[in-house]
């Protein structure tokens, strides 16, 4: 699942910058129950929504593969995702346990994309889809579990570390993307990717 638990770290430590202390974890907790949410309904409905509205996976699987590869070459080579969502942020952090927050932090657009790739009903059984939504949870939950230890894990890394992480995810996030379009192309029947071998 494309979540980027650390990078979300710095995001929350401003957000919580004018609130309560006693209030962080639940701050957090809503954080996390928004963004599983959004996750979970892209995750259940994505590919019925398309396909009612007449797109094939294939095509959603291509334009979903160049989106999630660009949205990776911003997290490679541009500014690092916690300085450009602190930025967001400034103007009002009360708000921000959904936005930045849940949304695009946790909950980003390369994460909502891949609920819907990941459980194609036409090639993933309901036990696939179904282990894709258990791993969903598990990393919301490892997510909460960082931000409720931000503090400390921030001063351990620092911003240079989160920013180094960062972009070693986007260059995970990339693979990911090229595999999508392939698999996109396989699908509509452009390349045949059966007989090639993975690993």
């Amino acid at each position: 699942m494309v979540i980027d638990p650390v990078g979300s770290v710095p995001v929350f430590l401003f957000a919580v910058a004018g609130v309560a202390p006693e209030l962080h974890r639940r701050f957090a907790i809503r954080a996390v129950l928004i963004a599983g949410v959004v996750l979970l309904a892209f995750l259940v409905g994505g590919q019925f929504l398309l396909e009612l509205i007449g797109l094939r996976l294939g095509s959603f699987q291509v334009a979903g593969g160049i989106v999630l590869f660009l949205f990776a070459l911003t997290m490679v080579f541009g500014a690092s995702k916690p300085d450009t969502e602190i930025a967001d942020s400034e103007s009002d952090p009360l708000s921000g346990a959904v936005f930045p927050l849940a949304m695009p932090s946790i909950a980003s657009p390369g994460a909502m994309l891949a609920a819907v790739v990941l459980t194609d009903n036409h090639s993933q059984s309901i036990s696939e889809q179904a282990l894709t939504a258990g791993l969903l949870v598990l990393v919301l939950i490892v997510t909460l579990l960082l931000l409720l230890a931000a503090s400390m894990i921030y001063r351990f890394i620092g911003r240079t570390g989160v920013s180094v992480i960062s972009r070693v995810m986007g260059i995970i996030l990339a693979t990911i993307a090229v595999d999508a379009i392939l698999g996109g192309f396989d699908t509509l029947g452009i390349l045949n990717l059966g007989n090639v071998p993975k690993g």
